[in-house]
């Protein structure tokens, strides 16, 4: 190996620990002679390495001392602090913690799930049941890279999407949010820049704004971004990565045209930036094409859970990737989590996918949404209220609203009377979404329905509030 690949690894090695916070502002990095050691390198090497991070500002040298993680590198401060300051009803973790906390709301149309009673109970408490009797699952921790037989289940299942994917490319994780943040503790370093779709899930600005990197967003089209936009962009912004849902994407409900998806991981590849693919509504969006699958798993990851499907409370995401990718994302996830998620979860999520109750479950939750979307949609009419990209599944109606009522001033009014909305520019990086508002087909009650409109006739046009 070359001396300056060598010295590349131990720089990497030092910035994932930091990255991780192994290693904290003030901390000691450990000496010349340790690291030597530890990386399997020269003495020298080392020294080079920390000179080069010195000079980055990432670590200092402390005469006669040693070498200490920067203050500025290793300083903590809150995700929130570092994103964009909004108002509340637009702040991508105040509304998160809205739909969570707000425990008196008697609707939540702007939530991200599905009502208890549509999810797979009665198969669920079996797959409990059946998993708690061994007492292995009950005590222990679980496998580094997770469950073989839900990793063998993840793997059919892409089989059957056209996507070729030994279990072993495939990492369980805690949850599909901490997949990404592995994803991103890995391949970002502070400063770089992360390609966003606008509108985009909201909590990817929030981890964005976690991660201390600089997001700039493409706009999503009814069949994806448009591939000639999306180049400009890449080659001017130069991001690491690009995050998105392909498939019923979150919030416009759209899906990736398959002349898009075969040309976007072409364009990333031609400027070394990675696809971060979340398929978490594949399921919702039987026969849609992937960029996962027309690439082959290269230059593009995949990540998912099982939250919208079967259930938030058995938490369990995954990523697959290039091998290399695993088993460095396998070693992350030991560093930061000792290991990935419950072995009861997995256990059970693996016996209700590998019976075939869960494919009559999904059919039967793809039959109840086609008809709650044209419901909604039916009773949206009446009130101005016109949902957008005529989405072919899930659970989500992404709304334009009657002209000159702004969403967020909406969603003001809705919270103190019970009801929470997801307004359109929590959605929206360049915060050119006021207009919209995303519903949920399964949570939109007629109760909530009369408070959006009640709330419309008070104040058409509405303005929306001021401050924070």
């Amino acid at each position: 190996m070359a001396k300056e690949t060598q010295t590349g690894r131990v720089m990497e090695g030092i910035r994932c620990r930091i990255a991780a916070r192994l290693l904290c502002s003030g901390d000691r990095l450990p000496s010349v002679r340790a690291s030597a050691a530890s990386f399997d390198v020269s003495p020298a090497t080392v020294v080079e390495a920390y000179d080069r991070l010195v000079a980055e500002g990432l670590i200092e040298a402390v005469p006669r001392s040693g070498f200490y993680v920067s203050p500025l590198a290793g300083a903590p401060q809150s995700p929130a602090a570092r994103a964009p300051q909004r108002e509340h009803a637009i702040d991508p973790f105040w509304v998160s913690r809205q739909s969570l906390d707000f425990t008196q709301a008697r609707d939540k149309p702007g939530c991200g799930w599905l009502p208890a009673d549509w999810m797979p109970q009665t198969a669920l408490q079996k797959a409990l049941r059946e998993a708690s009797r061994d007492p292995e699952l009950l005590v222990h921790y679980g496998t580094t890279a997770g469950d073989p037989a839900l990793r063998r289940q993840i793997a059919l299942r892409f089989a059957g999407e056209g996507l070729e994917c030994d279990p072993d490319r495939i990492l369980l994780t805690h949850s599909g949010s901490q997949a990404l943040d592995l994803i991103c503790r890995l391949l970002l370093k502070p400063g770089d820049t992360v390609l966003l779709d606008d509108p985009c899930y909201f909590n990817y600005q929030a981890l964005i704004a976690a991660h201390n990197v600089r997001a700039v967003s493409v706009p999503f089209t009814p069949s994806g971004p448009d591939p000639a936009v999306f180049e400009a962009i890449v080659t001017a912004e130069r991001p690491r990565l690009y995050i998105t849902n392909s498939n019923l994407h979150n919030p416009t409900g759209c899906s990736l045209s398959l002349v898009t998806a075969h040309r976007l991981p072409g364009i990333a590849a031609a400027h070394g930036m990675v696809i971060v693919e979340d398929d978490i509504f594949a399921d919702f969006a039987l026969g849609a094409p992937t960029m996962a699958a027309l690439d082959g798993l290269s230059g593009v990851i995949r990540i998912g859970s099982f939250s919208k499907t079967l259930s938030a409370a058995l938490r369990c995401g995954y990523i697959a990737a290039r091998p290399e990718w695993i088993e460095a994302l396998t070693d992350l996830q030991l560093a930061t989590g000792f290991g990935g998620p419950s072995p009861i979860a997995t256990a059970a999520i693996s016996r209700v996918l590998a019976g075939g109750g869960y494919r009559r479950h999904m059919e039967n939750l793809r039959r109840k949404l086609a008809r709650a979307r044209k419901a909604l949609a039916d009773k949206l009419e009446p009130m101005g209220i016109v949902p957008q990209g005529n989405p072919v599944g899930g659970f989500t109606l992404w709304c334009r609203l009657p002209d000159g009522v702004d969403s967020a001033a909406l969603a003001h009014d809705c919270l103190s009377r019970e009801v929470v909305l997801a307004p359109g520019n929590v959605f929206s990086p360049s915060q050119s979404a006021a207009a919209f508002v995303r519903l949920n087909v399964a949570q939109t009650s007629d109760h909530a329905l009369g408070v959006i409109a009640a709330v419309l006739q008070q104040r058409a046009p509405i303005t929306a509030p001021s401050g924070r």
